[in-house]
């Protein structure tokens, strides 16, 4: 019998012991359940366990060697789909041919952000996302304009997803215990198929603005603007980028822009 897989902290590893919990954040990707699934950081297989007995398509990605001889050694099931690479830098739409998938997974707390950023590179491959992740990450994720968890993760994300925050997890679940709280989200994708603005110089925007969020747009957004701009006496640039909607950030995107080409 091969023994524990040693949890190492440089990959960000918390191994989750609690089979109740695994079962619930299996059963987060059946809101579409003919889809395939694909697991990140399955580590020993704790989650993977529940997502097999769904009957359908199961890949798992996992950087840690010792993880995949362990999955290879107790899932004989999984031969064939358990990819040993780095997720952050692995091309997904091979994965199933091409097909969209649902992306759920344990995730390593030192790579969340980046994990759902590259999330919405391929949102048209990621229909819906759920999984296990720092509870203050989830909270930013969920949050509302107007509320000081509300940033650059909370807009990108929801321009183009439906963000639930599903339950929150207790640290004494894992081994180790992280020094945090947890949370499982899911996320499925909104009908937006095109934000109406330059993609590229909104997400500029949302993070020059977030990135000195105490400012007002008038003071934060001057990097872009072009001097002596005319839209600076409009009321949106006394705001602060947490009282913006997407939808105002859509707006105030295209009167940047406008700016721009004057």
């Amino acid at each position: 019998m091969m023994r524990q897989v040693t949890p190492k902290k440089s990959l960000g590893q918390h191994f989750l012991k609690d089979l109740e919990v695994a079962r619930m954040i299996a059963d987060t990707v059946d809101s579409f359940p003919q889809l395939p699934v694909l697991e990140v950081g399955p580590g020993m297989g704790v989650l993977t366990q529940f997502l097999m007995r769904k009957e359908r398509p199961l890949k798992v990605v996992e950087l840690d060697r010792e993880s995949t001889q362990y999955l290879h050694s107790h899932y004989p099931q999984l031969q064939g789909n358990v990819v040993e690479a780095d997720f952050l830098k692995l091309p997904l739409a091979p994965l199933f041919e091409g097909s969209p998938f649902v992306l759920t997974g344990n995730y390593p707390y030192n790579i969340s952000s980046q994990i759902f950023f590259k999330m919405l590179d391929n949102k048209d491959l990621i229909p819906c996302c759920t999984g296990m992740i720092q509870k203050e990450v989830a909270e930013r994720m969920a949050a509302a304009p107007g509320s000081k968890t509300y940033g650059i993760l909370s807009v990108l994300l929801q321009a183009w997803y439906r963000v639930e925050y599903l339950f929150t997890v207790n640290e004494n679940v894992f081994n180790p215990p992280p020094k945090v709280k947890s949370a499982v989200v899911r996320m499925t994708r909104n009908d937006t198929r095109s934000l109406g603005c330059d993609e590229g110089l909104f997400k500029r925007i949302v993070k020059t603005t977030f990135n000195q969020r105490r400012k007002t747009l008038r003071n934060s957004i001057q990097t872009i603007l072009p001097k002596d701009n005319p839209l600076s006496t409009e009321s949106i640039f006394d705001k602060r980028p947490e009282q913006l909607s997407v939808q105002d950030f859509i707006e105030l995107t295209n009167k940047v822009e406008e700016a721009c080409h004057v």
